[in-house]
């Protein structure tokens, strides 16, 4: 088929599919708050096509324990890489980044730290108690990684009383081998279950990725 063939069956995509990366003042202030405060986003590391208009609205997920993840989930865009030591002092800057951005609901995940003993919940819980402490009218929502199965973990993380606690698991059980090979469906339901045991005050809430085959 010649080009000109190509490009007069091309279907152009409709108007109002199509928008333009918003860029504002607020953006690049949002960007450079957590530059400064030496803070990673989910938003940054994962490429999120929607950062620019959520930087805009002083939105953005916080991602803590370092840029760089263990696992290697096929969908994931965040990095494979060396991981580093956890530094004491990331859940007080992101209470003040938090503090500092307005928010009144805040999103805190993290990458995958199978290395550590009790893979970062303690940490995790730090950045709560922060957050809570330093904006006490805010709704905190934590996605956590699923600690390997681990109860005392997932104990550490409730006890910091976040408002929501989030786990995805991500696609069906059918699809784990190829899209999420590091992870265990079964271990995924387990902590949804637990954590509703160990708090049922605590909103519980997972999500799935559609249109994978």
């Amino acid at each position: 088929m010649s080009q000109r063939q190509i490009s007069k069956n091309h279907v152009r995509k409709p108007d109002w599919l199509k928008r333009n990366l918003p860029s504002s003042p607020t953006y690049e202030k949002i960007r450079n708050l957590l530059s400064k405060s030496r803070l990673h986003t989910v938003c940054q590391e994962a490429k999120c096509p929607n950062m620019w208009e959520c930087f805009s609205r002083h939105t953005s997920t916080f991602l803590i324990m370092g840029p760089n993840c263990m696992r290697n989930c096929g969908f994931c865009a965040v990095e494979q890489g060396p991981l580093g030591l956890l530094d004491p002092e990331e859940p007080a800057r992101v209470a003040q980044a938090a503090r500092e951005m307005k928010l009144k609901y805040i999103v805190i995940t993290s990458v995958t730290r199978d290395d550590l003993p009790d893979g970062g919940a303690g940490h995790f819980a730090e950045t709560v108690r922060q957050v809570k402490n330093k904006i006490p009218d805010a709704l905190v929502e934590i996605l956590i990684p699923d600690f390997l199965g681990d109860e005392r973990a997932l104990n550490t993380v409730m006890e910091s009383s976040p408002d929501v606690l989030n786990h995805n698991i991500e696609t069906v059980n059918r699809l784990y081998p190829s899209v999420r090979p590091e992870a265990d469906y079964r271990r995924s339901l387990a902590v949804l279950r637990q954590a509703k045991k160990i708090n049922t005050s605590v909103f519980t809430k997972s999500g799935l990725m559609l249109g994978l085959c």
